[in-house]
């Protein structure tokens, strides 16, 4: 079987990035030789094609198109919902028309269910995992990132994009609530990042000082109302660093009592159950990259498996569009 993979993302500092890196690796050590992976977006010649983010979904797939979806939070706030232009709309379209898609949590299968209108039964759950470079590092490693990013002894964690505002993370909020110990953001910016006043700003670090600055953490916070999965949590996790997080489905889903959790919104509790944090951390879920990938091969097998077994290619245009854009 051959399966063309858009490997476009993987150069994104995100999470989509960072889940293309990772399963693209691990499709490949898995060492199936039955499946063979082609790294394009224009799918020839091929029995698959594998979008690993919605913007590279096709409208008209010329093969069985599978999808991953990591968060549908832009739907779920609709006033952007609205200002989204045709090009977006059109791939929530192609997404429909995918034979499969693939999400990280349950929390996000049930958004594709509600938003989407996919049925669950085209919707496989393949959780994500801490990259294999993700783990506790040496003292000399934690002194070199200190010296390297001019961080205090002790601090507490926050890692994603700032470069644009979410209004998801709540970061602005974030670093206006009172707190004992310094905050540390990590992640690349643009200029209104750096109007935060009282942090430190790392930019875009390696993966390797990544590990580095969570194993040298106090502790990670997550203030966010949406996830998709919580990729941070994991990794922190897996560098012995303890997580204080707001509640929500999917962290709770992914992290079950690994986390200390506080009511959404209610930052001043975060940072408090963040600075009360004591190590050792508990250990990150045992999935792994190698789970997700041979999961994620199964997925492909059984949408060639389903297409032989079918006279009509179950997915491809059988969902009525809801954005009022003909498909045809």
């Amino acid at each position: 079987m051959r399966v063309a993979f858009d490997s476009r993302p993987a150069g994104d500092v995100r999470g989509v990035g960072r889940y293309t890196r990772s399963l693209l690796t691990a499709l490949r050590e898995t060492g199936s030789k039955s499946i063979e992976i082609v790294e394009t977006h224009r799918p020839r010649r091929v029995e698959v094609f594998h979008s690993p983010w919605m913007e590279g979904a096709i409208l008209r797939s010329p093969c069985p198109m599978v999808v991953t979806l990591h968060d549908l939070s832009a739907l779920k706030r609709v006033s952007e919902h609205l200002r989204m232009g045709v090009r977006l709309r059109l791939r929530q379209l192609a997404v429909q028309r995918a034979v499969r898609v693939i999400v990280p949590t349950e929390a996000v299968a049930g958004d594709a269910v509600r938003r989407l209108g996919l049925d669950r039964e085209r919707i496989s759950v393949i959780p994500e995992a801490p990259d294999p470079t993700m783990y506790v590092r040496s003292d000399e490693e934690i002194a070199t990132v200190r010296e390297r990013f001019s961080l205090p002894d002790r601090y507490l964690l926050w890692v994603g994009s700032l470069r644009h505002p979410d209004p998801r993370k709540h970061v602005a909020k974030l670093v206006a609530t009172p707190r004992e110990l310094p905050l540390v953001l990590v992640g690349p910016t643009r200029p209104w990042a750096h109007e935060l006043p009282g942090v430190i700003l790392t930019g875009e670090v390696s993966d390797e000082q990544l590990a580095a600055i969570y194993t040298g953490a106090h502790a990670l916070v997550l203030a966010s109302e949406d996830e998709g999965f919580g990729l941070p949590a994991v990794e922190a996790l897996a560098c012995g660093t303890p997580v204080a997080a707001c509640e929500v489905p999917a962290l709770r889903e992914v992290l079950g009592e690994r986390a200390s959790f506080v009511e959404p919104g209610d930052l001043k509790s975060l940072i408090e159950s963040a600075e009360r944090s004591r190590r050792p951390a508990p250990a990150p879920p045992r999935w792994t990259w190698l789970d997700a990938a041979r999961s994620t091969m199964q997925v492909y097998r059984q949408v060639v498996s389903h297409i032989e077994d079918e006279s009509q290619p179950v997915g491809w245009g059988m969902v009525e569009p809801r954005t009022g854009l003909e498909l045809e």
